[in-house]
């Protein structure tokens, strides 16, 4: 039975070009799990967008000479052509500067405060003394009253993860420019989260075997010190406050993480009207059955399995102080939240300001795009904090993608071109032919049972030990040895070119555009599995932006199929660069030191 399945993935900011061990926490694992889910007959809804408000945008932009909006625009296209660019089918990623943005989100705060669970305080605010901005939160360092830490930010320490105030930090300091931020008084409203300790407890308890552990361990930790959290800031960039009195304000909007994560739904419901059905949206977000998956790094699990089902929460009238849900009426929770652990590189923390990185632009102009893809899925940081490093990079491409996966479709094909120029029938199988033949068709289930729990590396190594199965049955069978038996010649490469089949499909979440040319080299026609586009759109105000969307409604099914004798077949062309061992001193030589 066909379900509706929320992929909500996580929004880069937008003050910089995004670097791979970004895409490796939320992009490459969302759009692996959505493509499966669109395989197997399901209905998904992929959504995100740019998060483009808040101080560290005005930061940067004074950096480069110009204005916060022209930052924003500027930076939304290079992430929009970077993520386009590695393949990931968003139906909608669109941006938090939009109307339709601006609308949801202030919906989403009346509702709050309608219901009691918003309210106004006067608390401690830092600013800048050279500039009088304020400061973010997490733009202030200093040392954890709580466990000593001496890295943690103002607001929560990485090392404990309790969350914080900035005021509580020992020796607060800017991360700007390295000035001590002054602390003044200032009103601001206020999330009222010890309202939902109780709601919240229950529920995640709930998810005791679902969810990843470390997901589910670091968010009940949580509980037991919920604080009111400001959902404000003395700023004029960002969405305006919709209250009578405060909407007016010229210095005072929402602060940037509430009207983010708020962006999972503004997403769903742009995407509605651009499709031409503005209630579509509904079917992911208020039918009970529908599924909701969340992907991000680890450093945004408060947000997404704390506060953001909080808003959720609250907003439905379901906490401690009840209520009514405004009128969107009430909406789903997360079903789970899938977090990655950190990926660093050649040993050190990606560092854009020591050169300890490699863009995401940069990387697809030197390789491919369904290599960096492999390499995520099979050594990204699904489980735990992973090192990349050039040298296993270059080991992944030329002994995995190239001399085990390449291989495998280069000699079935080529030699089946060769002789027969079609795809062979098969005779009388043997009994290596038939077990062959089943331990393809029984992969599918183990893989599929993988990527449903967002098991990646396993779903992965589990369908290339199908492939390094079939490289030995060619070797022990030898098929170019045979010479006076053309029609076993015909069965082996019939078998080998079904495995071939098989192998691309159990691969196409991971490597769409390979088993898009796999597809076609084997007689296909039409699209096999669909891939992302830009779009260039307008706003209500007239303003054009790009978008990624996509019609992914190919021919790919979750299911063995049957390969179609005497479809032509051409010698294939190689299916993955082999690298040069060199590429490794001079992408350690583009690091800084």
């Amino acid at each position: 039975m066909s379900q509706h399945i929320l992929t909500a993935v996580a929004w880069p900011y937008a003050n910089g070009p995004r670097h791979i061990g970004h895409v490796s926490g939320f992009g490459v694992p969302s759009d692996v799990f959505s493509r499966y889910q669109r395989m197997a007959g399901n209905k998904v809804l992929m959504v995100s967008g740019t998060d483009e408000h808040g101080t560290p945008i005005q930061v940067q932009a004074d950096k480069e000479g110009l204005t916060a909006r022209e930052l924003a625009d500027r930076y939304n296209r290079v992430i929009v052509e970077d993520l386009q660019a590695l393949g990931l089918s968003y139906d909608l990623f669109t941006r938090t500067t939009t109307e339709n943005h601006y609308a949801v989100t202030q919906e989403i705060f009346k509702g709050l405060h309608a219901n009691g669970y918003i309210f106004p305080q006067t608390t401690m605010g830092a600013i800048s003394p050279s500039t009088g901005r304020t400061l973010p939160d997490r733009y202030i360092e200093g040392t954890c009253p709580i466990c000593g830490y001496e890295s943690a930010r103002g607001d929560q320490c990485d090392n404990c993860g309790n969350q914080l105030d900035p005021i509580q930090l020992i020796d607060p300091v800017s991360k700007v420019n390295g000035e001590t931020p002054v602390f003044v008084e200032t009103e601001h409203f206020m999330l009222d989260l010890p309202a939902f300790a109780e709601v919240l407890a229950s529920w995640l308890t709930s998810k005791e075997g679902d969810w990843r552990p470390n997901v589910l361990k670091f968010a009940l930790n949580m509980l037991g010190d919920m604080q009111p959290r400001a959902i404000s800031r003395d700023l004029d960039w960002g969405v305006p406050i919709p209250l009578e009195g405060w909407d007016d304000q010229a210095n005072k909007r929402l602060y940037v993480w509430f009207d983010a994560v708020i962006g999972y739904l503004s997403a769903s419901i742009e995407w509605a009207r651009r499709s031409g059905d503005p209630e579509a949206w509904r079917k992911w977000w208020q039918d009970p059955e529908a599924l909701g998956y969340y992907f991000m790094g680890k450093d945004n699990i408060v947000f997404h399995a704390e506060i953001w089902p909080a808003m959720l929460l609250g907003y439905n009238g379901q906490g401690a102080r009840g209520g009514e849900p405004g009128s969107l009426g009430a909406l789903n929770l997360p079903s789970e939240v899938v977090s990655s652990e950190f990926l660093t590189m050649e040993g050190r923390k990606f560092s854009s300001s020591r050169s300890v990185v490699i863009y995401v632009r940069d990387f697809l102009e030197r390789y491919d795009a369904d290599a960096l893809r492999y390499y995520i899925a099979v050594a990204g940081p699904e489980n735990q904090d992973t090192d990349f490093t050039w040298s296993e990079f270059l080991n992944r491409n030329n002994g995995e993608l190239v001399a085990a996966w390449g291989n495998l479709v280069n000699r079935s094909i080529s030699m089946a071109a060769k002789n027969f120029g079609v795809i062979p029938e098969a005779g009388e199988l043997t009994d290596a032919d038939r077990a062959m033949l089943e331990r393809s068709r029984a992969a599918f289930p183990k893989v599929a049972a993988e990527f449903e729990h967002c098991r990646f590396k396993n779903a992965t190594n589990e369908a290339f030990e199908v492939i390094r199965e079939a490289n030995r049955y060619l070797a022990e069978q030898e098929p170019w040895k045979i010479k006076d038996d053309p029609a076993r010649v015909k069965t082996i490469l019939h078998v080998a070119l079904q495995i071939v089949d098989d192998a691309k499909t159990l691969l196409t979440p991971v490597l769409p555009n390979s088993s898009n040319k796999i597809y076609a080299m084997l007689g296909g026609t039409g699209v096999w599995t669909g891939m992302p586009e830009i779009q260039e759109v307008t706003d209500g105000d007239g303003r054009t932006y790009p978008i990624i969307t996509g019609s992914y409604e190919g021919a790919a099914r979750w299911e063995p199929s049957p390969i179609r004798v005497g479809s032509p077949l051409a010698p294939p062309t190689p299916l993955f660069v082999k690298l040069d061992p060199k590429i490794v001193e001079e992408e350690l030589a583009r690091l800084g030191e």
